[in-house]
């Protein structure tokens, strides 16, 4: 598997793009539990026919493109690969000289977000990223030889993960968190979500209300042919400065209105290009229950665990 993996890792994306869409269409209309969530979830956002076809093509170009991502050698730059749109929101955050996190939705190409960024701005801010890490050995050395890379290393989501992330945060570096997934159980509160409630991780508010960080949004942008063709490169990442106001609320501490903004900024990014989201993954599960969610975890990023990841 590592050496089909290793073989796919230097096919161009106008060939993987296009087996990565019939994988998406073949896991659509081969599974009708997957295909009720997508086009459930797709129909509740408001999302037309074309924008649900789009969003089961898109759902395997993701996977399409992934060995070429996590395959791309260290030494190897993204360059002109990526262009940016509003670089200057990361800039002038990080020229606050205070710590930063980026939250990024599961959509589009998000997995170019911490790499671009670390590219970009890493030798300025470093950026530690949360990842689950995979069970299969082979599957778990590719992502971390993957996701560490220069200006970029990786936390895992443990107890040692979480401190790592606030020993970050406090000492002025960068983190990145995908805050539109299910946490553990323990570690988030109900809150709505396009018009339905979802079990919605506190963590990214509890480190802003530990740290006083600065936030800001990125969505990694996948390009079509004519688009890749006409701009001169395959992904975009966009920029968003999160607003002194709903940083402010973030920081105050109160679980329920800060989950409730996070997703309100998830929902306003999707919809900039909604058949670029996951909507297939089950977001309105209840949450898992193991050994990660112990209480010493979900305590290790609340200010009231004042001892614990101090610079």
């Amino acid at each position: 598997m590592l050496r089909l993996f290793s073989l796919l890792a230097t096919w161009p994306l106008a060939v993987l793009h296009p087996i990565g869409s019939l994988l998406g269409w073949l896991a659509f209309l081969l599974s009708p539990t997957y295909r009720r969530r997508l086009v459930a979830h797709a129909r509740a956002a408001g999302l037309s026919t074309w924008q649900v076809a789009g969003a089961v093509a898109h759902a395997g170009k993701m996977v399409g493109e992934t060995p070429r991502l996590w395959g791309r050698a260290r030494e190897q730059a993204l360059g002109d690969t990526v262009q940016w749109t509003n670089p200057e929101a990361v800039a002038q955050a990080l020229s606050e000289g205070r710590g930063l996190l980026l939250l990024t939705p599961h959509q589009g190409c998000f997995e170019i977000t911490a790499q671009a960024y670390a590219e970009r701005f890493g030798a300025q801010q470093a950026i530690t990223a949360l990842y689950r890490p995979a069970k299969q050995a082979w599957l778990a050395e590719m992502m971390k030889n993957a996701r560490n890379r220069p200006g970029m290393l990786t936390s895992p989501a443990t107890l040692s993960g979480v401190r790592q992330m606030l020993r970050a945060l406090k000492s002025g570096q960068t983190v990145g968190l995908l805050p539109d997934q299910v946490p553990p159980e323990g570690m988030g509160v109900w809150a709505p979500f396009f018009g339905r409630e979802a079990y919605t991780m506190t963590m990214a508010a509890k480190l802003v209300a530990q740290t006083r960080c600065a936030v800001v949004l990125l969505r990694g942008e996948r390009l079509g042919p004519l688009a890749r063709w006409r701009r001169g490169c395959e992904y975009v990442v966009h920029a968003t400065r999160v607003s002194p106001e709903t940083e402010g609320l973030l920081a105050a501490g109160d679980a329920a209105q800060s989950a409730a903004a996070i997703n309100q900024l998830m929902e306003s990014l999707i919809m900039q290009a909604p058949e670029q989201y996951l909507w297939g993954y089950n977001r309105y599960k209840g949450p898992r229950s193991d050994i990660l969610t112990s209480a010493k975890l979900a305590q290790a990023a609340t200010p009231a665990n004042s001892g614990e990841g101090r610079a």
